[in-house]
């Protein structure tokens, strides 16, 4: 294929729920094309796209894999995407690199659950969309019932394009030519009739003919009409398909070569230039001869390899030994080798033209969504994701042997790198180091990889609580710091009063002494004490907020007065005070999204109630969907990521971001109290 033939290439993204033969779609499509000479098969472990060593165990794809073939003078890119909900992001974060996402449903098992979603994914990254109905030599009736099915869920522009016949062995095509033959169900003529009355509805002048001739357009006509349906969302095309015995196969090759959009009829690439909300849309053009554009979209970090990058390459033409700039870096980076992707397999190739997807090796610094550029005048662009829920299931992670914190650190650094599903936090209020992933699957796979990859062992809890303390009236208290040991003493006395803040205030200091009975160089020493205090806490260990401190008199000695000793003093005055004040436990409150099917609305808000949570409304969605508006505590939601998709069959989804603190209720305070080793007062 010559680097410059972009109308040539196509790139397609297999999605869809996990088990669907997504992975075996794709190795028959390369067998077909001779891309392989033999086609693996999931149970051996074989396959092209399948190749860890956890999705073989599994025999289901846990990672985005890229392959490619070409039939009929044109090259296809494929990247094979997870099914998993949990590693939903994954499938997202590859969308910018095609053009079509390609839905692949089981005939056997109908619209499976995680379809809707991974559907809109591709309808908001403005992806053309087609359905592939694979597993079709089933019962004809069960094909009819999942076709009316996909039209409930994705509306009456879901047309088939072919229908099977003789009991699934082989497909008959409904747009190029309807030559009356039995479909296993439905009818050639009808799905011609629908197809071509949808595809001439986006021209006008096309329409016209179609009128005045009776039906009689010849579908080359409607070749840029099909896929102006296609990138208006105007059209989704359904093809039936049997991986497993090869019928249709040949068919789908011919359908993608014949009517998917290449590099250049597609929708622009979804590139800015700048950010946040002076951010704009920038056009990037096909252009073999232009600046290089290219996006990383997927990165994999091996202890042994190195880090491999995989980039589309949107405009331009890069070569290996090509030097180009990542985002507005003034230094660039060589490109020393350049790899087409058989899977696992690296194949070096010289060049890479617009439209094509490669791989480069051994350049750390680069990162997933990075932008590529050989000119200053890109320094700026980036490529506007399409939007993923965040991770939100988590757990407080720390090295199981002292000394390891450095390692630890440089293991999650990497796979960070390579997994846009991950998210690391170190909470300060904690000082926890928190591991974010979209389910216990995703969670476990992240600490296998930290073991059998990068060699440590960690040891994983819950993630702490940030409960805080506060008080509910005004108080006073006093100490007197007095220490002799035969030398020099340390004297210091001090007295303060405290009151409650508003929610959310902080700590407010104020020094109110006349006279001079505290000198003013002690005053940062009592105020250093009290914020000691603050952080120990007063009835159950947890920082103390919203309360203001005045210190308004005390006592000093000529000689004995010192730092430490107002340190001190300040410190046990405020916890005195605070014994009289009304302390109480604060809780962390969350305002929650929880997106789920309209059907699953009772059974979801049931359960968020039995956990304290509140229900704030709600807003309808497409899909049959509703997005649920609602707070409640975040110690109630600690398990919330399995709880919903269980609730849900795995097809809800939630994000949650902190509101604001709460008295907790005074059974959970006394819990809490009795749990913890309250600070003491000498």
């Amino acid at each position: 294929m010559q680097n410059d033939r972009t109308d040539a290439i196509r790139n397609l993204a297999l999605i869809g729920p996990a088990g669907t033969g997504k992975t075996s779609l794709a190795e028959a499509l390369l067998h077909a094309a001779g891309a392989i000479k033999q086609r693996g098969r999931i149970e051996r472990g074989d396959t092209v796209c399948d190749f860890d060593a956890h999705e073989v165990a599994m025999a289901h794809s846990l990672d985005t894999a890229v392959c490619h073939l070409d039939w009929k003078d044109t090259h296809i890119n494929l990247i094979d995407t997870p099914g998993f909900t949990d590693f939903l992001p994954r499938a997202v974060a590859v969308l910018p690199a095609v053009e079509c996402a390609a839905l692949v449903l089981s005939a056997a098992g109908g619209l499976e659950t995680g379809a809707r979603r991974m559907m809109k994914a591709a309808g908001d990254a403005a992806l053309s969309r087609i359905i592939i109905v694979n597993k079709m030599d089933t019962e004809p009736d069960q094909l009819g019932i999942l076709l009316e099915q996909i039209q409930e869920a994705f509306g009456k522009r879901c047309l088939p394009v072919n229908l099977p016949s003789d009991h699934g062995r082989k497909v008959l095509d409904c747009f190029f030519r309807d030559d009356g033959q039995d479909a296993d169900f439905s009818s050639t003529a009808e799905a011609h009739t629908h197809i071509i009355d949808q595809v001439v509805e986006v021209d006008e002048a096309l329409m016209e003919a179609y009128l005045e001739s009776g039906q009689n357009l010849d579908p080359q006509q409607l070749h840029d009409a099909f896929e102006k349906a296609l990138r208006e969302r105007h059209l989704i095309p359904v093809f039936f398909v049997s991986a497993e015995t090869g019928a249709g196969v040949n068919e789908l090759l011919d359908y993608i070569v014949k009517l998917m959009p290449s590099p250049r009829e597609a929708n622009p690439p979804p590139f800015m230039r700048g950010e946040g909300e002076a951010a704009e849309p920038v056009v990037v053009t096909s252009e073999p001869d232009s600046h290089v554009v290219a996006h990383v979209f997927k990165v994999v970090v091996d202890p042994y390899v190195g880090r491999t990058a995989v980039l589309r390459l949107h405009q331009g033409t890069i070569r290996a030994g090509s030097q180009l700039f990542v985002g507005d870096a003034r230094k660039p980076i060589k490109l020393n080798h350049l790899f087409k992707l058989q899977g696992k397999q690296n194949l070096e190739v010289d060049s890479a033209g617009p439209g094509d997807i490669v791989a480069v090796t051994r350049i750390d610094s680069l990162d997933f969504n990075d932008v590529l550029h050989d000119s200053h005048d890109e320094d700026h662009f980036h490529v506007r994701l399409p939007e993923m829920a965040p991770p939100m299931m988590g757990v407080a992670i720390e090295p199981a042997q002292r000394g390891n914190e450095q390692k630890l650190s440089d293991a999650l650094h990497k796979l960070r790198a390579e997994d846009p599903a991950l998210r690391v936090e170190h909470r300060p209020s904690t000082n926890e180091t928190v591991v974010l992933c979209s389910g216990e699957l995703h969670l476990r796979l992240v600490l296998d990889a930290m073991k059998e990859r990068f060699n440590v062992d960690v040891q994983t809890h819950l993630p702490t609580i940030p409960y805080r303390e506060t008080i509910t009236r005004p108080a006073e208290g006093h100490h007197r710091h007095k220490k002799q040991t035969g030398g020099a003493g340390q004297f210091g006395e001090v007295y303060l009063r405290i009151a409650p803040l508003p929610r959310g205030s902080g700590f407010e200091f104020a020094s109110e002494v006349v006279g001079g009975t505290i000198p003013q160089q002690f005053i940062p020493a009592v105020e250093k004490g009290v914020r000691q205090a603050l952080e120990s806490g007063a009835i159950a260990g947890f920082p103390l907020q919203d309360i203001r401190v005045a210190v308004y008199d005390g006592k000093t000695h000529p000689v004995d007065s010192k730092e430490v000793a107002f340190i001190s003093a300040g410190r046990r005055a405020f916890l005195e005070a605070i014994r009289d004040a009304g302390p109480i436990v604060l809780e962390p409150i969350v305002q929650l999204q929880v997106t789920v099917p309209i059907d699953a609305l009772g059974t979801v808000t049931g359960h968020l109630s039995q956990r304290r949570g509140r229900m704030l409304g709600s807003t309808s969605l497409s899909g049959q969907r509703i997005q649920i508006n609602a707070e409640a505590p975040l110690a109630e939601l600690q398990d919330y990521a399995n709880q919903l998709k269980s609730i849900t069959g795995g097809s809800g989804a939630w994000s949650m971001q902190l509101d604001r603190y709460e008295p907790v209720p005074a059974k959970v305070q006394q819990d809490l109290v009795s749990a913890t080793r309250p600070a003491e007062v000498e």
